[in-house]
Parts: C-alpha cells; sequence; structure tokens
C-alpha cells in the first residue's frame, strides 16, 4: 500500500516543480522584457501617455524628466517634434534617468560629455540645463523640422550607434504630443506612496521648466497656473501629473475638465465636451 500512495505524490511533486519552473521563466520573461523596453512592470507605480490609440508606458522617474523635458521645448517655442526627437535621443542614452555615470566622461540625461563640449559635469546633472542645451544643439541641425528622427538625434549626439535612436521613436512621439499638450487628457499616473503635499516645490518646478509662458499663483488648496495657450495648460496639466511622486498631487482641473489621482490605476480625464480651450491650470494637494 505504501508504494502505491507514493507515485501519486511523486507525480504531483514532478508537475509542482514543471510549473514553478515555468512560472519563473514566465516572469523572468517578463522583467527581461521591461528592462530592455525601459518600461516599468504591471504591478509597478507607472503613468501612461496614450494618443490616438497608442499608449507608452513609463515610471513616475522616467514621467517626471519626459515632462520636464517637453516643458524646456514648450518654453523655447519649439514644435513638438523637437521633444520627440530629444525623447527619443533621452530614450536610448539613459532611459530617461539622469544618470551620474556612463561610458567615458558621459553623464546626465543625454548622457553628455564634458570632452565634447557640452559644459561640466554640474552643469549636466542639472536636467533644465541639459534639456536647454540639447534644444541649442538639435536647432543648428539643418532640416531638423522635418528630417527622419533618428538621423536628426544622431546629428546632435554623435553616436557610436547611429540607428539606435530609431525604435524609441513611437514611444517617443506618444510622449512629446501628451506633454506638449498637443492631445488633451491624455496623461496620467498612479503612485501608490507618493511624496508629502508639497505645492511649493511643484511651483518651482513648473515655473523652471515653462519660464514665463506661465504665470502661477498660490491658492487655499494648492497653486493657479495661468498659462498663453490651451497647449501650454494642457503641457503644464500633464506634467503636474509626471510630478505626483515628488509634490504629492491629489488632482487637476483645466477648464470644466478633471482628474484625480487614483494610487493604484492611472485615472482618467472626466470632463464635458472638448477638452480644449482653457487656458487655466488648478492643482490641489492633499490634507
Amino acid at each position: 500500500m505504501p508504494t502505491k500512495h507514493r507515485r501519486p505524490r511523486a507525480l504531483v511533486a514532478k508537475v509542482l516543480v514543471g510549473v514553478s519552473a515555468c512560472a519563473l521563466v514566465v516572469v523572468g520573461a517578463i522583467v527581461a522584457w521591461a528592462a530592455y523596453h525601459k518600461v516599468p512592470l504591471p504591478i509597478d507605480d507607472r503613468c501612461t501617455a496614450t494618443v490616438q490609440g497608442n499608449t507608452t508606458t513609463l515610471d513616475p522617474d522616467q514621467a517626471y524628466y519626459a515632462a520636464l523635458i517637453s516643458g524646456i521645448s514648450v518654453k523655447r517655442g519649439l514644435a513638438p517634434r523637437a521633444a520627440s526627437i530629444a525623447l527619443a535621443t533621452a530614450y536610448q542614452e539613459s532611459g530617461l534617468r539622469n544618470l551620474d555615470y556612463g561610458h567615458a566622461d558621459s553623464v546626465g540625461l543625454f548622457q553628455q560629455r564634458t570632452s565634447q563640449g557640452w559644459g561640466s559635469i554640474e552643469e549636466i546633472m542639472d536636467p533644465w540645463y541639459s534639456a536647454t542645451a540639447f534644444y541649442k544643439a538639435l536647432v543648428k541641425v539643418k532640416g531638423w523640422e522635418d528630417g527622419d528622427l533618428n538621423d536628426i538625434a544622431q546629428a546632435v549626439q554623435r553616436s557610436a550607434h547611429p540607428q539606435a535612436y530609431r525604435k524609441h521613436v513611437p514611444k517617443a512621439r506618444t510622449l512629446a504630443s501628451a506633454l506638449t499638450g498637443q492631445t488633451p487628457a491624455s496623461f496620467s499616473c498612479a503612485v501608490r506612496s507618493p511624496g508629502d503635499a508639497d505645492p511649493e516645490g511643484m511651483a518651482d518646478y513648473l515655473k523652471k521648466t515653462y519660464g514665463k509662458t506661465v504665470t502661477i499663483a498660490a491658492t487655499d488648496a494648492g497653486i493657479t497656473v495661468t498659462t498663453k495657450s490651451t497647449d501650454v495648460a494642457w503641457s503644464v496639466a500633464h506634467a503636474a501629473i509626471a510630478g505626483t511622486q515628488r509634490y504629492g498631487l491629489a488632482g487637476v482641473t483645466v477648464g470644466k475638465w478633471g482628474w484625480t489621482h487614483d494610487p493604484w490605476a492611472p485615472a482618467s480625464w472626466h470632463g464635458p465636451g472638448d477638452p480644449a480651450g482653457a487656458t487655466t491650470v488648478n492643482l490641489t494637494f492633499p490634507g
């Protein structure tokens, strides 16, 4: 009798081992895929940009820098494709991280090098400086307004891998459309443990990013940002959401459209009619 009972148990044990092994393979594949594509895992805090049915997902730290890069292009009055080029470049060079290391003397979002005249390490590690430096170099490239995005990025960066930016172009275009305000109500984040409410920090971040294109005033609930156009208003609104992890944002309104932070899934925007037209953004904070 004991022998008859051992075989089913042994079989069950083998099946369980096989299932566990398969699960590990699947999990490993998902982790590897996320790392290669520079996107967060499905269970992580995340932000999404959805434009014309295409969705790009990134983590809150990446979102913060993507919004900053896009906002600097708005500040400088550049066409949205400038942000697309910059974002594709930053995706490839750093994974949209402000790295303090890299190949040789490369550092920062764009892995710019002091030896190639981009500035000092301290300057390049300032993301506002490095993004501005990138755009200054970009607009000197002949045909940047309508040329191939990969080739324009390569002309600015002079990378040893001249085709490396191409695979990031679709994601960069989606993000740029959302984060420059070209597509309203298209960006959201879910952060389980956002930072403490910091309207002053948010105001400093937005003022430094958008400069004279915005006017910022404190309110009892948070801050109000007055902009010069609807595109800038939506860019600011999306950038504020991208800063949720750092500044503890609770909600945003742009005209009659509103967004309320949900810690478990990127919340949808809601509002009546066409979201275009408004130029004022109201930001509220917990507490």
